[in-house]
């Protein structure tokens, strides 16, 4: 008989506590409440004019790249430098203007080359140095890599030089 009292017990407990919301009792085991949140805080180390993006514009790379034919004519016009090492890039913020590449492999504002390694072209840009080991990778603006047609979703590989 004591075998059937040890299986009822818990099964007779579990209808009786299931059983109180029924009769008014309060709740002996209350769900956890899910934490309200509210809108995400604004970061404030991003500029307004960073995050604007203009209504109704196409947000085509075309549309992105601010550069005038003359600036893309002189950024093309580059040779020597001494290479400082490779390395894989990546597409930086489309909307920040210019020739450029922050890159750990300086440690130091410079003039730069950087070579795509598939196609051989180059660009002039501002060497822009960038936190991380000299193995990590490194972003280039959208002017660059157009002008060098590397792919913008792509990592493509550079082999950089530094202007003396």
């Amino acid at each position: 008989m004591k075998p059937v009292l040890l299986l009822t017990l818990p099964l007779t407990a579990a209808l009786a506590l299931g059983g109180c919301a029924r009769l008014g009792l309060p709740d002996m085991f209350p769900a956890a409440k899910e934490p309200e949140l509210g809108p995400a805080p604004l970061d404030a180390s991003v500029a307004p004019e960073q995050v604007v993006v203009p209504v109704g514009t196409p947000q085509t790379p075309e549309a992105l790249d601010t550069t005038s034919a003359s600036d893309r004519a002189k950024a093309q016009d580059s040779a020597g430098g001494v290479e400082i090492g490779r390395t894989i890039a990546s597409l930086g913020a489309a909307t920040e203007p210019g020739f450029w590449m922050k890159t750990p492999l300086v440690d130091a504002p410079a003039k730069g080359r950087p070579v795509y390694m598939a196609n051989g072209k180059s660009v002039s840009v501002d060497l822009i140095p960038l936190d991380g080991p000299a193995t990590a990778g490194s972003q280039m603006s959208l002017a660059a890599l157009r002008l060098v047609e590397a792919p913008l979703t792509g990592l493509p590989e550079m082999q950089v030089f530094k202007m003396r």
